[in-house]
């Protein structure tokens, strides 16, 4: 499986705990999934959670769904353990909680090696200010914001707008495009049964850039899974974006013209991107 093309429209919490929603991830339509041995699960679970869900991982079935465990942070009494057990236990991805700094990834690499891709939570104010670091780092290929986490340390209040958090959104989406490469995801909408404020909290994440959102129940993929794929007008037009810019370049032209809109190499570029994508998801789907 190839990451780094892989779509993340929708990434699914699962507990680490639990077998019965272990094994029900394993049929839904999700691009993603994140095995939670952190939040998801009691303290005095935690220990257990851990076999079962390395055993989940063992027996293996989810496809072509990109497989991450958040562990616990290394600055807890199951954090080593959990690092120690899952970074070879099949997983595609650690997910790193309480993420600082650069070095904190590095306490993590220590542990698991390098060749297993790190994912951050980018959950704190200092994690956000020193988020074009930490997306910078070598094992680093993704930034996952922790909205919820980032609320209760700015002190702010909950709007449907997300304007307290437009400041950190915007960093992590911008320190991961600086890194190139590096998967951004919008944090969780806590409201599941809300299928229309869940929709417009996707739109507006994907209008910032994130690739795709973190869900917190299945009936929430269907809604993501729309809202950060390529629309059909989308496709139609970066078709003929490009297929009007190379005609112009046979006629030694630099830029072409679209419906009256002036098409230029960058244009192109953004629709190759979105070409790639909807390819990216077809194939998903018909795998």
């Amino acid at each position: 499986m190839d990451l780094t093309t892989h779509p993340y429209r929708s990434v699914l919490y699962i507990p680490g705990s639990k077998e019965r929603a272990l094994d029900k991830a394993r049929t839904l339509p999700t691009d993603a999934i994140i095995f939670d041995l952190e939040d998801a699960v009691a303290p005095d679970a935690k220990a257990e959670a851990r076999q079962t869900l390395a055993q989940a991982l063992s027996d293996g079935g989810y496809g072509n769904r990109v497989k991450v465990v958040r562990i616990n942070a290394l600055t807890t009494e199951w954090g080593f353990e959990d690092a120690r057990v899952l970074g070879d236990a099949g997983a595609d991805v650690i997910l790193q909680p309480k993420v600082n700094t650069y070095a904190d990834v590095d306490n993590l690499s220590d542990l698991i090696g390098t060749e297993i891709p790190i994912w951050t939570m980018m959950e704190t104010p200092a994690s956000v200010f020193n988020a074009r670091e930490i997306a910078a780092h070598r094992q680093v290929t993704g930034l996952v914001a922790g909205t919820n986490d980032l609320t209760k340390e700015l002190g702010c209040r909950f709007r449907a707008d997300r304007m307290p958090l437009l400041a950190s959104l915007q960093m992590i989406v911008m320190a991961a495009r600086a890194a190139r490469g590096v998967v951004a995801l919008d944090g969780v909408y806590n409201r599941f049964r809300d299928g229309d404020g869940l929709k417009s909290e996707c739109e507006h994440g994907r209008d910032l850039g994130f690739d795709g959102k973190t869900l917190i129940h299945p009936d929430q993929i269907e809604i993501a899974n729309t809202a950060f794929a390529p629309t059909q007008f989308e496709i139609d037009m970066a078709v003929r974006q490009i297929e009007a810019f190379e005609e112009s370049k046979k006629q030694g032209q630099g830029i072409a013209v679209v419906d009256g809109q002036i098409v230029e190499n960058l244009h192109v570029v953004a629709a190759q991107r979105t070409l790639a994508k909807a390819e990216a998801i077809a194939q998903m789907a018909a795998e």
